[in-house]
């Protein structure tokens, strides 16, 4: 069964100039958390809103939980909970006014649905006083989140929840939503960071309003055909120029201290790599290494 079915989704923006989704098509199944991974202006925003009935998309259609989104917004708005990208809660309200005006709204409490936020409102309970304004990037990320749970919602849409948040915040809210999976909550999340992808059951890999590929993480690791290796030199602003000159170079993409290499020939290992690449005035090192969801991404594109 799936909770979200989206097909031929298509957004333009500019009387048609930009277009933010090119005939989108994916589905999340019960229970499943789903990632959409893709950098900033990849559309993930506008499929958010129209998924969330806050923006009509040109054509296409999608259901959430079987409710249409433009005939039944009414019903899908009484399911869901949105956590937008950018903090939207009010920010002269304290912690505790903001979680109980939100449940207020959906006609429940506070102490009624507690179970739900729990493990995540006992990190901000030390704060309940104090006004949203006035919180950490990840506190306000564990406000949003709490106020998009309170009225026990069926799927969970957050919107890039973790970016601009300290490493050890991203940690511990990948593992609220593990936990929150766990009550059968159906999960669709956002994210620009690729090592996230890892934490979900499957993705869909997304760029310029197209969905490039959809599976699981392992299995889009696994499908990744060339053979990669991580080049190194001193000077390694003159290796990316070099290498992308190279006929024999398939790909060549900068990753932290090593560029990420494949060549055209398949043969090639790490141990001949060099005698097979036009001779150059420095020293390379050259190690093979299996492909992440990042390499898989730049290969697709």
């Amino acid at each position: 069964m799936y909770s979200i079915i989206a097909d031929n989704l298509h957004k333009t923006f500019d009387k048609g100039v930009i277009t933010a989704l090119d005939n989108v098509s994916f589905s999340v199944k019960k229970g499943e958390l789903f990632g959409m991974i893709g950098p900033d202006g990849a559309g993930k925003t506008s499929l958010f809103r129209i998924l969330t009935t806050l923006f009509l998309a040109d054509s296409g259609n999608a259901t959430v939980e079987n409710f249409d989104v433009i005939t039944q917004y009414k019903e899908i708005r009484n399911i869901i909970g949105y956590m937008p990208g950018k903090f939207s809660l009010y920010q002269d309200l304290t912690v505790e006014e903001n979680l109980e005006f939100f449940a207020s709204l959906f006609n429940t409490t506070i102490k009624e649905n507690y179970h739900l936020i729990k493990d995540i409102y006992i990190h901000l309970e030390p704060f309940k006083n104090r006004r949203a304004g006035k919180l950490s990037g990840g506190m306000k990320q564990k406000l949003a989140l709490c106020c998009a749970l309170i009225h026990k919602p069926e799927i969970l849409f957050l919107d890039e929840p973790t970016t601009g948040v300290d490493p050890v915040s991203r940690k511990e809210f990948w593992e609220m939503l593990k936990r929150l999976q766990q009550l059968n909550i159906t999960i669709l999340v956002s994210t620009p960071y690729m090592d996230e992808a890892n934490l979900c059951d499957r993705i869909a890999l997304i760029q310029s309003g197209k969905i490039m590929k959809i599976d699981t993480p392992l299995n889009i690791i696994r499908d990744y055909k060339n053979t990669l290796f991580a080049v190194k030199a001193e000077n390694m602003l003159q290796l990316i120029k070099d290498m992308r000159n190279m006929s024999v170079v398939h790909s060549c993409f900068a990753f932290g201290d090593y560029l990420h290499v494949t060549l055209n020939d398949q043969s090639i290992s790490a141990e001949n790599f060099v005698q097979k690449l036009p001779e150059l005035p420095y020293q390379l090192t050259v190690k093979e290494i299996k492909p992440d969801i990042e390499d898989c991404f730049m290969a697709l594109m």
